[in-house]
């Protein structure tokens, strides 16, 4: 028991660590968000009931991203380093978290009631191709979610102190509590409220969430209070830094809702295809880059504000190499199992096998972006750290507005182009079931990601890296022996389907679970003779015992 109590309290100062750390926390926060998932599909399946339930997240995602990120992580962090005397609260440093506060409480709090009185109208926006019935249901499921942006806005300024003191346990530990919140929505709230029960968990999880981040802040002495007089010209130079960025995740959310606006007029249940596949791509991607991407960032922020610009650019190299090395074989691993996750997972009770196909159609598409996806969480943060929020602004807008343009483009080539229609359909397996045009969705999101994520290699190659290309070695070697995982798990799924059979749970858990430990053996294999430096340093964090890891002092130019 006290060695858990000491892991839950220390700082890790090693990226390695820290990001196993987020990572191991995160696999168990995504695997209670798809027991989640599969317990929707088990219970409702995909219908207009639960296309309402997820296009009602997306005002108030829209609020939470609009002022939350004002006061985000990555934004404060640098900030309030830069007020601290090494790992040292000052008086500076707390009156600054306080004015903050307050300042995003009152205005969350306007703003979400603002939203409550105008949902009506605003829920013609998000699902014009919605009935009055479900437009009723989405009205009312998006007042009760109202409430998550104002919590979850109030635990990320609480989770900034936790992730500023490097206590990456707790900071992980939230997502699972929110998750949590959920499931108990499906299980108990549901048969009692119905859809609204649903909603009624994400509130209960957002609350939980919450709770974590401020015992986690009361424990480290720095916590975040109301303040009566609030110093304007702090609270404008953050304005003015989280500006573009705000922007930035504002325009990627739109481009999300006008994707589910084109799915509201898609046959019933669109949304909550595009949102099934949507959530299993972000597995690997919360596992893999968010981690990594999080794990790095306070080191980042801490090199920028020492001058140590060279120990700044090998914490992004070693990052952005790690989420390269990792992401590639899941790309590989997804495309190949496809069928066999999305069953394993989502397929049971009100989830048909059809729906089963045409998720792991969209699941594949989804997939080809992870790597993009995990290296822009990560280089987005390159700039943040260095205080440059414009950047990211701009590639993020000009590839968000992208997004919107391929949507309707590919829409309009699968409806008017037989041969475009054919190949996809042929490609994916899927030319015999109806609903097939919701894969224009993710393969505009895809596409629009991954040209998103080579202009942030670009830049930041030109800006910090001085033309290194940091990630092309690791790239070369991760795609080598992600094409030999998919190949060897693509042999053994032919050989295993007649032995197993698709008819039961097991039957498909195995053939998928088999093909992809071979598979991955080979990658392993493969690897291993290419003298891979990423898999040696795997091996040496998995070596690493995290209870006798020495917290890190600070530096010296911080004393």
């Amino acid at each position: 028991m006290n060695k858990i109590i000491k892991i839950i309290n220390k700082e890790f100062g090693n990226l390695g660590q820290a990001a196993l750390i987020l990572g191991l926390f995160n696999l168990l926060s995504q695997i209670l968000g798809l027991f989640r998932d599969r317990s929707i599909a088990t219970v409702i399946g995909p219908s207009p009931m639960l296309d309402a339930y997820y296009a009602a997240f997306r005002i108030p995602d829209l609020i939470f991203i609009c002022i939350a990120s004002l006061a985000s992580i990555t934004v404060l962090v640098p900030f309030i380093v830069a007020k601290m005397k090494g790992d040292e609260v000052t008086d500076v440093a707390r009156k600054y978290l306080n004015d903050i506060f307050t300042v995003f409480l009152f205005l969350m709090l306007f703003v979400s009631f603002v939203a409550f009185i105008l949902m009506p109208y605003l829920s013609n926006l998000i699902a014009p191709g919605f009935d009055a019935e479900f437009q009723d249901k989405l009205v009312g499921l998006s007042r009760i979610l109202l409430l998550s942006p104002i919590l979850l806005g109030l635990s990320n300024l609480f989770g900034t102190v936790t992730q500023l003191f490097r206590k990456f346990f707790i900071y992980a530990l939230s997502p699972i509590f929110y998750n949590l919140g959920i499931i108990v929505g499906i299980i108990f709230f549901y048969p009692i409220f119905d859809i609204y029960g649903l909603a009624i968990g994400v509130v209960l999880g957002a609350l939980m969430h919450l709770v974590v981040q401020i015992i986690s802040s009361i424990q480290s002495g720095f916590t975040p209070g109301i303040s009566l007089s609030i110093n304007f010209q702090d609270i404008k130079n953050v304005a003015l830094t989280s500006l573009p960025r705000t922007l930035g995740l504002a325009f990627n959310n739109i481009s999300l809702i006008a994707i589910i606006s084109l799915a509201s007029f898609l046959k019933e249940g669109s949304i909550s295809v595009f949102n099934f596949s949507f959530n299993l791509q972000s597995v690997p991607l919360n596992i893999i880059g968010i981690s990594y991407a999080v794990a790095a960032f306070p080191t980042l922020a801490k090199s920028v504000s020492l001058g140590q610009m060279d120990e700044f650019r090998n914490q992004l190299k070693q990052a952005a190499r790690a989420i390269v090395f990792w992401s590639l074989p899941v790309i590989f691993l997804f495309i190949v199992v496809r069928a066999q996750i999305v069953r394993v997972i989502l397929g049971s009770g009100a989830f048909s096998w059809e729906n089963t196909r045409l998720v792991a159609a969209c699941l594949a598409i989804f997939s080809i972006s992870v790597v993009a996806q995990g290296i822009i969480t990560l280089l987005s943060r390159a700039y943040y750290a260095n205080g440059d929020t414009k950047r990211p602004l701009i590639v993020n807008f000009s590839c968000s507005i992208l997004i919107i343009f391929l949507s309707y483009g590919f829409m309009y080539l699968f409806e008017n182009v037989l041969f475009f229609r054919y190949f996809v359909e042929s490609l994916l397996k899927v030319s015999d079931i109806a609903g097939t045009e919701v894969l224009m969705l993710p393969l505009a999101y895809s596409v629009g990601t991954i040209l998103n994520a080579g202009l942030h290699w670009y830049f930041v190659r030109k800006d910090f890296m001085q033309g290194d290309s940091f990630i092309t070695k690791t790239f070369f070697q991760s795609l080598g022996a992600s094409f030999f995982l998919g190949l060897v798990a693509y042999i053994f799924l032919n050989i295993l389907s007649p032995i197993f059979g698709t008819t039961t749970f097991w039957g498909v858990f195995l053939q998928g679970f088999i093909s992809g430990i071979f598979g991955i053996i080979a990658a392993v294999i493969v690897l291993y003779l290419l003298g891979s430096e990423e898999l040696k340093a795997v091996t040496k964090t998995l070596h690493t015992k995290f209870w006798k890891v020495k917290i890190l002092p600070p530096a010296q130019e911080e004393l």
